[in-house]
C-alpha cells in the first residue's frame, strides 16, 4: 500500500543488526528471578493433540518490489526469513501470478509465465523466483505455490481480478499449474503443496490486487482437474483448499464441495483464514468440520488486526501490543482450532503509514518487516522491524515440524500457554498479556521436564533476549513472566510412565459436577462421590466409575474396555471445552440446564459456558 510519509527519524533495526541480535540472543539486563510457587499450577495434558506441520509466511507482493533492491539486501532478507538465526520459517507461500491484467496497484500485479501463443517465458517473475529459490536453498520444509488468479486469458472478464475461471479452461489451468510445478522441480525447487485458489469467497471486483472468485459449486471441479493432472504426471505435490476468508464459510462450504464424488482423494490439507476474528466456538467448528471430512486443518493467512483487538482494523503498530495480539491468534489456532500449521500473510510490506517507528492510523499491520514505499525515488533500502517479526520467531524458531502439541489448562488470568513435545524436549511458549510480572507454575503429568536449557523473551524492550531460566522440581516448572511479554522455554525431559490426571470436572455454567451414569453422563451437585471422579490419561481416555466415556452414534455411553479409536479420545482445551476427537464436538449440558440429573450430550462447540469444564 503506497502512502506518503515524512522522512524516517530512526530505524527499529537494520537487517544486519537484526541478524546480530538473533545470532547472539543477547542476555537481558533485566531478567526476572524465579517466582515463588503459586497456589495452583497450570497442567500440561498427558495426551498428545495434533502434530505441527509448519509455521511460515507469504511471498506475495513484496517480492515485486524487492527484485529492484541490492542483491546484498535481498540476501539479508532471505537470512532474516529462512535461516536458523532468523525466523527459520518451515513453510513459504510462493505466489503463482496471474499476469496482473487490470490490477490497479502495480506491486500487486504478479507476472505469469504464460505467453499468448501458449508457450512459456520462464524469465518472468524475477522477484518471486529469487525468494522461492532462497527458501529452497535454506531447506524450508514446505514450499507452497498458491494462486490468486488464473492467467487473464482464461478468466471471464479477461482480467487478473474479479473474473472467474471459465469452465472450458479448467483443464488448461490445471496443466498450467502442473507445468509451473514441473519447471521448478527441474530447477531443483520442489513445490510440496499447491493451492489453486485463494479466498474464493471474495469478489476482488475493486481490482486492487489479483484475485479470482470461485463459487462453491466450482471448487470441486477445479480441485479434481488439478488433482487428476498432478496424478497423471506422478507429481508428489499435495493440494490444499479452499482458503476461505472466514471460518464461518470454511465450516459451511468445505463439506459441500468436498462431498462431491471423486474430490476428497485429491485434497491433502484443508486451508482456512481467520478474518472473521473467530471466537472459541467458531475455532472449535473448524476442528469439527475438519474431522467430518477426515483432513487436517491449516491456518494459512491472517493480518491487519489492531487497535487493541484481533479484529480487522486499519493501523500500523510495530510495538509489543500488536505482537501480543498476533501471538494470541497463533495460540488460539493451535490450541482451539487444533490447526497443524500457522502461516502469516506477507513477510514484508511497505504500508507503514506516516512513520515506520511509531504507531499510526495511516498504515497497515500486514508485514513483519517494512521498507520505504518510495524506495525507487528515495534510494532508501533500509528495513524496519516490527515486534511481530520477533513474536512469530518465538514460535517458528522453536516449534519445529513434527512437534506435537499438548493442551495446557488452568493458566493464570491474562496468560496463554502452549506446549510442544519433540525429540526428548518440551518447548513451551507463554504469552503474558498482563501489565505486571506474573507467576506461572506449570505441571507436566507425563514426560517430566528435568531442566531448562533455554529461555528466550520478546517484550517492549527485548528482542529474542536470553533471560533467566525457570526452576524445575517434581515435574513442575516455576517461572516469573515479565509484563507484556512472549517467552519461549525449552526443557530437557524424561519419560516417567503414563501419568494420568484425576479429579472432578465442574461445569462453568451450572457449578455442578460431571457425573457418570449407566448411559453416559449427567451433571449433579458435587459430593466427592466415586461417580464424579474422572481419570484422564496419555491415550486421551476419560474413565469414570462405569467405564470409559465413549461417543457413539446414539450419544454418550460408558464402555468397560479401551477401543483405541477416536470415539474414546478427548481433548481438554484451555478454554474448558472437552472435545471428542472422532467428531470434533464438545461435551455440552443439553439446553443449558443446571438442575441435577441434566443430561450431558455431544454438541457442536459454540463457546458457551454450558460447554466449559474445570478440573478440580
Amino acid at each position: 500500500m503506497h502512502v506518503s510519509h515524512p522522512r524516517k527519524r530512526s530505524l527499529l533495526l537494520t537487517a544486519s543488526a537484526a541478524l546480530a541480535v538473533t545470532g547472539a540472543l543477547l542476555t537481558s539486563p533485566t531478567a526476572s528471578a524465579d517466582a515463588a510457587p503459586a497456589a495452583a499450577a497450570a497442567e500440561v495434558s498427558p495426551h498428545a493433540a495434533q502434530t505441527i506441520d509448519n509455521i511460515g509466511a507469504s511471498g506475495a507482493w513484496w517480492v515485486n518490489d524487492l527484485q529492484h533492491f541490492d542483491p546484498k539486501v535481498q540476501a539479508q532478507v532471505a537470512q532474516l526469513l529462512f535461516s536458523p538465526q532468523g525466523l527459520g520459517l518451515s513453510s513459504y507461500r510462493y505466489n503463482i501470478g496471474g499476469g496482473g491484467a487490470g490490477v490497479t496497484t502495480p506491486a500487486r500485479a504478479a507476472e505469469d509465465f504464460l505467453k499468448s501463443d501458449g508457450s512459456y517465458d520462464w524469465s518472468k517473475d524475477n522477484g518471486g523466483r529469487t525468494f522461492l529459490k532462497y527458501a529452497a536453498r535454506y531447506g524450508v520444509k514446505d514450499l507452497i505455490g498458491f494462486v490468486n488468479s488464473a492467467p487473464a486469458q482464461w478468466t471471464t472478464n479477461g482480467k487478473s481480478c474479479g473474473g472467474q475461471l471459465k469452465a472450458e479452461n479448467e483443464s488448461d489451468f490445471a496443466k498450467y499449474v502442473a507445468d509451473v510445478t514441473d519447471h521448478f522441480a527441474r530447477q531443483g525447487v520442489r513445490l510440496d503443496y499447491i493451492s489453486p485458489f485463494n479466498e474464493p469467497d471474495n469478489s476482488f471486483a475493486d481490482c486492487g490486487q489479483e484475485g479470482m472468485p470461485v463459487p462453491v459449486g466450482r471448487r470441486d471441479d477445479i480441485v479434481r482437474a488439478l488433482g487428476a493432472e498432478q496424478r497423471a504426471r506422478h507429481q508428489r505435490t499435495g493440494l490444499i483448499a479452499d482458503e476461505s476468508s472466514r471460518t464461518t464459510q470454511f465450516t459451511s462450504e468445505i463439506p459441500q464441495w468436498m462431498a462431491q464424488p471423486g474430490t476428497a482423494q485429491y485434497v491433502a490439507k484443508l486451508a482456512h483464514h481467520t478474518y472473521d476474528n473467530p471466537d472459541d466456538g467458531r475455532l472449535g467448528n473448524v476442528y469439527e468440520t475438519s474431522k467430518s471430512v477426515g483432513r487436517t486443518p491449516w491456518a494459512t493467512e491472517i493480518c491487519c488486526f489492531g487497535k487493541g483487538t484481533t479484529g480487522w482494523n486499519q493501523e500500523y503498530d510495530p510495538t509489543i501490543d500488536n505482537a501480543l495480539l498476533m501471538s494470541r491468534i497463533i495460540y488460539k489456532d493451535f490450541a482451539t482450532a487444533h490447526d497443524s500449521a500457522f502461516q502469516w500473510w506477507v513477510a514484508l510490506a511497505s504500508g507503514y503509514g506516516s512513520d515506520p517507528t511509531t504507531r499510526n492510523d495511516q498504515g497497515w499491520n500486514d508485514g513483519l518487516i517494512y521498507y520505504d514505499p518510495d524506495y525507487a525515488t528515495s534510494g532508501d533500502q533500509k528495513l524496519y522491524f516490527t515486534k511481530r517479526y520477533y513474536a512469530l520467531g518465538q514460535y517458528s524458531r522453536f516449534v519445529r515440524p513434527g512437534s506435537v502439541a499438548h493442551n495446557v489448562t488452568g493458566a493464570p488470568d491474562g496468560v496463554e500457554v502452549s506446549s510442544y513435545d519433540r525429540n526428548s524436549q518440551w518447548v513451551v511458549v507463554v504469552n503474558n498479556h498482563n501489565t505486571t510480572d506474573t507467576a506461572l507454575n506449570l505441571h507436566f503429568a507425563g514426560k517430566a521436564p528435568v531442566r531448562a536449557t533455554q529461555a528466550v523473551r520478546t517484550s517492549a524492550d527485548e528482542n529474542w533476549a536470553r533471560v533467566a531460566k525457570p526452576s524445575v522440581s517434581d515435574g513442575t516448572v516455576h517461572a516469573t513472566l515479565a509484563a507484556r511479554s512472549i517467552t519461549t522455554y525449552v526443557f530437557d525431559r524424561k519419560d516417567n510412565g503414563s501419568s494420568a490426571l484425576s479429579g472432578a470436572l465442574v461445569g462453568r455454567q451450572s457449578g455442578k459436577c460431571l457425573t457418570a451414569g449407566a448411559s453416559g453422563a449427567a451433571i449433579g451437585s458435587c459430593t466427592g462421590a466415586a461417580d464424579q471422579s474422572w481419570s484422564y490419561d496419555a491415550q486421551g481416555t476419560l474413565k469414570g466409575a462405569n467405564g470409559y466415556l465413549t461417543a457413539g452414534g446414539s450419544g454418550l455411553t460408558a464402555v468397560s474396555t479401551v477401543t483405541g479409536d477416536g470415539t474414546q479420545r478427548w481433548l481438554l482445551n484451555a478454554d474448558g471445552q472437552i472435545v471428542n476427537e472422532a467428531s470434533g464436538k464438545c461435551l455440552d449440558v443439553g439446553g443449558q440446564a443446571t438442575a441435577d440429573g441434566s443430561k450431558v450430550i455431544l454438541y457442536s462447540c459454540n463457546g458457551g459456558d454450558n460447554e466449559a469444564w474445570t478440573r478440580r
